[in-house]
């Protein structure tokens, strides 16, 4: 990573020493056009405490011109080394510091990123600087707890547009004066520079005014749809501002779609940038503005956690993280208006998925992880940061109440505005409001790796667990964690509901009871159900209160396995799709069984993310844990099935269009592969179906995979569509040709050469990963582990994390992948972050081989 890399311990130090009161940084962007490098200088305001002595200041810049302390001039040479000014001789009280440096535009996505775009030729700036990336653009105390205010001057090219934290000011002679901006961390700046298109608003209540803005590169402002994301992001301001009893903290509220960004959103202060993918060029699943829309709302509950109070240190990142994702659900879940009222049924399919497979990898940790310095944070961004802390705070809204929760938030935000704070300063204010003590409860859950496993059991007076239930407990299960994981296993306390399903007579799963009750220790008795007739299905769990996997009786099970597109709700479905994709990824049930599974109950299905999800989830099922011998004949059932429900799917509809891509992704036999062809060129088409830009691109691609298409065959689709998109489809589809020259093409310009734009690199890798052409891979299996340290240690973070991950040979499930793998990390001697990295890919091959093993014995 370049860059030194921060301590929890230095960072610690510094903020006993400083107390940083303001940044003056002015910024000469006028040469963005070109790229290169461009002049930044910085003044800085800060105390020290009594006594004085010595720090330093966080640059990663290629030239240093100046540093003056207190009026003393430094001699840049002798202070500033390894991303990182020396500064000697700290006078108590106050100090100022100026640094003029010229500082290096990225392509990376990390620091101020310039992208030019092939449709104008005109270049587009934004800054991404979490974590420690503002170091990137100015000198800075590089740490969360070192809050100041923040005026940015910058001058940029005529007729372009500077967007940053304080409302944009009018230009003279294209320069651009912000006033100072409240007192915020360093990593939630930011700068968006370019001739950007925008659109304007405002959200007005009870003599509160917020400007709204949003903004995206006029070659996308034909597909932008303002009116839906402002809706959005009303209803947010509306449920936020109710439920925090706070108002908005800043003065207006920009939302930048932007190029090339490798995350979703980034929630920096009033500015808040996206990833220009979700301005849809094309037509997309409701599941796709139901995400974009989660998108939003994450960033803007931001604005009061993380913006207006901010953790002290990178250990409280979940909580920054899972505050957010927790409330983006229940915003959408309970906000008038709100066209996803299901959204737990997503957040239990997306997120709770994400978590679950999270914490079974060897690189599993406590939620409140142990962050020793920057290297940690840079790869905690994770499903345990994310999703199970979400989980695990809607067990505590659950656990203490939601009224007294939401107390508890309002007097934290009040109490500690424009402030740092840590994980104890919340809990505390939610013992005040529920009177419930927390401690035990936080050592559980937030202090502990790994999963929990509830289990029904059930005894009735008839025969096959029918007739009147005489005992009824729920065992709690800890599994040892993965080997390499640190800790132990851990029983916890959980907050949880039953549910009771019967078939009504519409042959409909319909809950007749629901218990809610505390489950804790190994065996906890369920006396409420006694003397009652059993119902059909019995669902611990129900409503998804808790964060543990869920088992399902023999006779539940049955029943499921024929009914379970029958539940008329859409949550307990997809809580039980999610026990058997959770049961075939622990090789408890066979790959063969699951596609029986999904097979037998997708068609009924209704929620879209769910069908998506499936889809995506079954390719991956056959293609890693299906027993070799199996995978084509059960590829072959899988294709032709979704080939059927593309063409009996309503015409337009949501389903027809995914249907269309898990086609596309699997598409075989010279018939399926001729119909690609066909549907591209008109010659067939199918009622309703758009086959549009994006769709277009995906049959491209998958033709492109199998050898249909070369390489004129894809320059031709790409001069339809020569966008930024068309560039990273086209390159997608270039590495997926099944050519040795196609792969070592696609090889070099990622791994030997550092040229590519992260965006452009990204889709070459997805490209050349392809599950079908294993053989050809074979080689690059060797290459890979030759390669990788040294790319590791020159490129930049996220970079060097697109390839360790992508190109790890995940494809390649077999005892020699994973000795191979072990014999890397023990001659390599790979930092913490790659080490993890490597691990967690290699758990996955092993888990592969686990379920391939169950599959194969299905069979016998």
């Amino acid at each position: 990573m370049p860059g030194t890399n921060l301590t929890r311990e230095e960072a610690q130090q510094r903020a006993k020493l400083l107390t940083v009161d303001s940044y003056e940084i002015d910024l000469d962007l006028t040469g963005a056009q070109e790229g290169g490098t461009y002049r930044s200088v910085t003044t800085v305001r800060f105390d020290v405490a009594e006594g004085g002595g010595e720090s330093f200041i966080d640059l990663v810049a290629p030239t240093v011109h100046e540093v003056t302390l207190n009026g003393d001039a430094l001699d840049p040479a002798e202070v500033f080394q390894d991303s990182r000014i020396a500064l000697a001789g700290l006078l108590p009280g106050r100090n100022i510091l100026r640094v003029a440096a010229d500082c290096a535009y990225t392509n990376t996505g990390e620091g101020l990123h310039r992208f030019v775009d092939p449709v104008d030729d005109q270049a587009y700036l934004y800054t991404q600087f979490e974590v420690p990336d503002a170091r990137r653009v100015f000198a800075s105390f590089e740490q969360p707890d070192l809050k100041a205010t923040f005026q940015f001057t910058v001058k940029a090219p005529e007729g372009w547009t500077v967007i940053s934290n304080s409302p944009t000011p009018e230009p003279q002679d294209n320069v651009w004066v912000f006033e100072p901006t409240p007192r915020i961390s360093s990593y939630i700046t930011a700068l968006i520079v370019g001739p950007y298109h925008s659109v304007h608003s405002v959200y007005e209540k009870d003599g509160q005014s917020v400007p709204l803005g949003i903004y995206c590169r006029p070659s996308l402002a034909e597909h932008l749809d303002s009116d839906a994301i402002f809706e959005v992001t009303r209803q947010g301001f509306e449920w936020f501002q109710e439920k925090f009893d706070y108002r908005y903290p800043f003065k207006k509220y920009d939302q930048l779609f932007v190029p090339e960004f490798n995350a979703g959103a980034m929630e920096n202060a009033g500015a808040v940038t996206i990833r220009d993918q979700y301005v849809f060029r094309s037509k997309v699943t409701d599941a796709a503005y139901e995400v974009r829309a989660a998108t939003i709302l994450h960033e803007l509950a931001h604005m009061w956690f993380g913006d207006l109070v901010t953790m002290e240190w990178w250990n409280d990142l979940w909580l920054n993280e899972s505050f957010a994702t927790y409330a983006e659900a229940a915003c959408q879940a309970d906000a008038p208006g709100s066209k996803w009222p299901h959204s737990w049924t997503t957040f239990a399919n997306q997120m709770k998925t994400w978590a679950y497979r999270q914490d079974q990898l060897p690189s599993t940790h406590p939620i409140m992880a142990d962050i020793s310095d920057l290297d940690d944070v840079l790869v905690n961004f994770d499903g345990i940061t994310y999703a199970k802390g979400a989980s695990v705070l809607k067990q505590l809204v659950a656990y203490v109440g939601e009224e007294a929760f939401f107390k508890g938030v309002q007097a934290y935000f009040k109490r500690h505005a424009f402030g740092n704070t840590r994980l104890s300063d919340l809990l505390g204010a939610l013992e005040e409001t529920s009177g419930r003590d927390l401690k035990t409860w936080s050592k559980a859950w937030l202090e502990t790796a790994g999963i929990n496993v509830l289990r029904p059991e059930i005894e009735t007076d008839g025969e096959n667990g029918a007739g009147v239930i005489t005992s009824f407990a729920i065992r709690q299960e800890a599994p040892a964690l993965p080997a390499g994981a640190k800790g132990e296993p851990t029983l916890r306390p959980h907050r949880i509901a039953i549910g009771a399903y019967d078939l009504d007579g519409d042959g409909k799963l319909v809950r007749g009871e629901r218990i809610e009750l505390d489950v804790d220790g190994e065996l906890t008795a369920v006396p409420q159900l006694v003397g009652k007739r059993r119902p059909a299905v019995v669902l611990l769990n129900d409503d998804d209160l808790s964060y543990a996997k869920v088992r399902l009786d023999e006779q539940s099970l049955a029943v499921v396995t024929e009914h379970l597109g029958d539940f008329t709700e859409s949550l307990p479905r997809a809580l039980c799709w999610a026990s058997a994709w959770d049961m075939t990824r622990d090789a408890e049930l066979a790959t063969r069984d699951y596609l029986s599974l999904v097979l037998s109950g997708i068609g009924k299905e209704s929620d879209i993310g769910v069908v998506q999800s499936l889809h995506r989830q079954v390719k991956l099922a056959i293609d890693q844990y299906a027993a070799p011998s199996a995978r084509e004949a059960l590829l072959t059932r899988w294709t032709e099935a979704t080939l059927a429900h593309l063409r009996a799917a309503e015409a337009g509809s949501d389903h027809q269009l995914a249907w269309a891509r898990a086609f596309a992704a699997t598409a075989r036999t010279p018939e399926q592969l001729d119909l690609l062809d066909a549907l591209l060129d008109g010659t067939t088409t199918i009622e309703g179906l758009a086959v549009d830009t994006e769709l277009r691109w995906a049959f491209v691609q998958r033709l492109a995979a199998v050898g249909r298409f070369g390489g004129s065959e894809i320059q031709s689709e790409y001069e339809r569509d020569k966008t930024a998109a068309g560039e990273r489809h086209a390159a997608t589809a270039r590495a997926a040709r099944p050519t040795e020259a196609a792969k070592a093409e696609a090889w070099e310009s990622v791994v030997e050469s550092d040229k590519l734009p992260n965006a452009v690199q990204e889709a070459v890798i997805a490209g050349f990963v392809q599950t079908d052409q294993r053989e050809l891979l074979a080689p690059y299996t060797e290459r890979y582990f030759e390669a990788l340290k040294g790319v590791w240690e020159s490129r930049s973070h996220e970079m060097a994390q697109q390839i360790a991950v992508g190109l790890y040979p995940a494809v390649q499930v077999s005892q020699e992948t994973l000795d191979r793998t072990d014999a890397w990390l023990s001659s390599a001697e790979p930092n913490a972050a790659l080490r993890r990295l490597v691990s967690e890919s290699r758990s996955g091959v092993e888990r592969a081989l686990r379920a391939q093993e169950a599959d194969a014995a299905a069979a016998e």
